[in-house]
């Protein structure tokens, strides 16, 4: 009992800090220009596999509070929770440390660059960029944040392993 109380307490508050993080820097984590550094925290599937679930709702969460129509918010969410789901499948096969932290990241910098422009076009009817560069740009935000806060992220939940 006393271990699942601890794994609730622990997506609770991963999925609140997804949110607080997304919107201390609302206006570069909600645009055509994003860089969502909450994204780094997708790196705690590979540590913590219950994380998938708890950073779905706080991509869902966000996106409501950041304006979009419930389809955008669901495919996001969606989109972040096969991600989750690759990574932690990745984490599951893959032994070395830099190695899973390195193909795991590839899934939602991949997934949201590519998908994110298509759910918007289909949302709002346009995109503000062409859709090349709109994937360029999210894959340069997307890839700061899995790689550059994640890094972060995963080594200090590496050491923290064992709640």
């Amino acid at each position: 009992m006393q271990k699942t109380s601890k794994k609730l307490a622990f997506i609770g508050i991963i999925s609140a800090l997804y949110v607080a993080l997304s919107l201390i820097v609302l206006p570069i984590s909600s645009s055509a220009v994003q860089i969502r550094i909450s994204e780094g925290f997708l790196m705690l599937c590979l540590v913590f596999p219950e994380a998938v679930f708890s950073l779905t709702v706080g991509c869902f969460i966000v996106n409501v509070i950041g304006g979009g129509v419930i389809i955008d918010c669901v495919f996001g969410a969606l989109i972040t929770f096969f991600s989750c789901l690759l990574m932690v499948w990745v984490g599951k096969i893959i032994e070395r440390k830099w190695l899973k932290f390195f193909i795991s990241g590839i899934f939602p910098v991949l997934l949201n660059a590519f998908l994110l422009p298509l759910v918007w076009y289909y949302c709002y009817g346009k995109l503000e960029f062409v859709y090349i560069l709109q994937v360029f740009l999210i894959f340069i935000g997307q890839t700061i944040s899995v790689y550059g806060i994640g890094s972060v992220v995963y080594k200090f939940s590496s050491k923290i392993e064992n709640l």
